[in-house]
């Protein structure tokens, strides 16, 4: 991969009014980010979802490029790697999620793609029952040897960065800034340690970029999709928490929550996610290890007879799977979650469909046959 492609990747991301999904569909159309900046504007406006505003921004863009420079000089001084979601070091579980971020600025050494991931999230106000329960979960769990993902803040996430790096466990943080910026900064120490012992930091924010309060819920959009579960130990009625177990929910992801007294308000969001059935009860580390299968009780699923891995091409075998947990996709759907251009995936099903593995259904949907 050429400096100039990743200079354009990092530009395009630079460019207001272009967020992931506009940027996955011009991908998706003209093959790569060079290609969307170098498009004329009668190729733009082809793309759905395109008019003539997106495409006066898209034909400015030196000043974007020029940040984009100074964005790699950075990232190559500080030791950063910048994780572009069509390259294989992106994270895979984050890959399929359709609003994750296409840049992700990302340092230290911790394995993204670890076999096993698991969040743990809560309340700024963690009470000392939040924090008790957050280490026994953790030192539960660490013969696994999960990666655990949370946010640097105060309360329940601290405390799981922290029981990680008591156990010698991998710990990312997600956060709201750029890698600059530790926040909040009494963390710093904390942050340095992860670093330090095989951990990391990771963030969509590029360097300069601070706390601003709108980043945080939409971080938690990549601690719900880099991890297998959620567990939420304690959440009021509303909060950060509770907006990642939902997102970890609608991305099929398994959501646990620990129960709490009724009288006490860091348990309120928790009971409900129980009572509500939106997550299941947990009451110790054996529930995560149980439903994730980490105790290997329940065989793993086979791959459904004549669809052998050796009889089909990588890309169309990451169309199969796809189709495989979903029944049915609109090729734009598969074209995001597979990363590859929708001529491609065209291409591809066209091929399958003749063979009799895929059919064409209404609205541009495909199933197995």
């Amino acid at each position: 991969m050429s400096d100039t492609s990743l200079l354009s990747e990092v530009a395009l991301t630079l460019l207001p009014g272009i967020g992931p999904l506009v940027t996955r569909q011009l991908i998706g159309y003209l093959g790569s980010a060079q290609n969307v900046l170098n498009a004329g504007p009668n190729q733009l406006l082809k793309v759905p979802g395109v008019g003539p505003a997106l495409v006066q921004v898209l034909r400015n863009s030196t000043q974007a490029l020029r940040q984009a420079e100074q964005v790699l000089h950075r990232a190559e001084k500080d030791g950063a790697r910048l994780l572009y979601y069509t390259r294989p070091d992106y994270p895979a579980r984050l890959r399929p999620v359709p609003d994750a971020p296409v840049l992700l600025y990302y340092q230290g050494t911790a394995e993204l793609n670890n076999t096993r991931t698991l969040a743990v999230v809560g309340t700024r106000q963690a009470t000392d029952y939040g924090r008790e329960q957050t280490e026994k979960l953790i030192k539960g769990v660490a013969p696994y040897q999960p990666l655990i993902v949370s946010g640097l803040a105060y309360g329940i996430d601290i405390v799981a960065h922290r029981a990680a790096l008591q156990e010698n466990l991998p710990t990312v943080a997600v956060m709201a800034t750029g890698l600059d910026s530790i926040y909040p900064p009494a963390h710093r120490r904390t942050a340095e340690k992860m670093l330090e012992q095989g951990g990391g930091l990771l963030t969509e924010f590029t360097f300069g970029t601070p706390p601003d309060k709108y980043n945080f819920p939409a971080r938690n959009r990549i601690i719900a999709g880099l991890c297998d579960a959620t567990v939420v130990v304690e959440a009021a009625k509303k909060g950060g928490a509770l907006i990642t177990a939902e997102l970890a929910q609608d991305y099929n992801r398994e959501v646990l929550a620990v129960p709490g007294r009724l009288d006490q308000p860091a348990s309120e969001g928790c009971n409900h996610l129980i009572r509500s059935q939106r997550a299941a009860i947990y009451t110790g580390p054996q529930d995560v290890e149980q439903l994730l299968n980490w105790d290997g009780a329940l065989q793993p699923a086979a791959v459904p007879v004549g669809l052998n891995p050796a009889d089909f091409t990588p890309e169309e075998f990451s169309l199969l799977e796809i189709l495989l947990a979903h029944k049915e996709k609109q090729i734009d759907e598969l074209s995001w979650q597979a990363q590859l251009p929708i001529n491609q995936v065209s291409t591809l099903l066209l091929g399958l469909e003749f063979r009799g593995v895929v059919r064409a259904l209404p609205g541009k949907k495909f199933a197995l046959v």
